[in-house]
């Protein structure tokens, strides 16, 4: 072999092993594209145990319960699934029911999500496109609010949901 061909044979070495990394990172964050998972993500995908997700949704009316020491519980909701979440701190102003809502934690070994960061929104800007489309068709969403509620039900995850198989 040539000094020429060693050379070139080094070099398309090296990217190929550089393709092969990169591959392997894109596949490895697949999962984690998303902003945040929607009740019904984890009802069909439940995360690893441990795993931080970002839950994404609608505060379900008639839910929010108040504890002491800052603690609230209460459901988000795609209007599919709905979620059981508890959090323990201070609540941003905007956050009501019927309002988008995304929080961040785990999901403990009670099937709760136990958020340690809650953000609110007055709008759709963190709701999933299909559930607001969804929401607008059934005439439950108006200038970027619950109007109306078809009374969701609320498995919890790991629950067996009325439309299909347990997890």
């Amino acid at each position: 072999m040539t000094r020429k061909q060693k050379r070139l044979g080094s070099i398309f070495g090296i990217l190929f092993v550089v393709g092969a990394a990169f591959a392997l990172v894109l596949t490895a964050l697949s999962d984690s594209v998303a902003f945040f998972n929607s009740p019904t993500d984890l009802a069909t995908r439940p995360p690893s145990e441990g795993q931080r997700i970002r839950l994404g949704g609608i505060v379900e009316s008639g839910s929010v319960e108040r504890g002491g020491s800052q603690l609230v519980r209460f459901r988000v909701t795609d209007t599919v699934e709905s979620v059981d979440v508890r959090y323990a701190g201070l609540l941003p102003d905007l956050f009501r029911e019927g309002q988008g809502v995304v929080a961040e934690g785990v999901v403990g070994p009670d099937h709760v999500f136990v958020a340690d960061t809650v953000l609110a929104k007055h709008d759709e800007t963190y709701m999933p496109k299909e559930v607001v489309d969804d929401m607008k068709a059934r005439g439950l969403w108006k200038d970027g609010a619950v109007v109306a509620s078809e009374g969701a039900s609320s498995p919890k995850i790991g629950a067996p949901s009325p439309g299909g198989a347990g997890l």
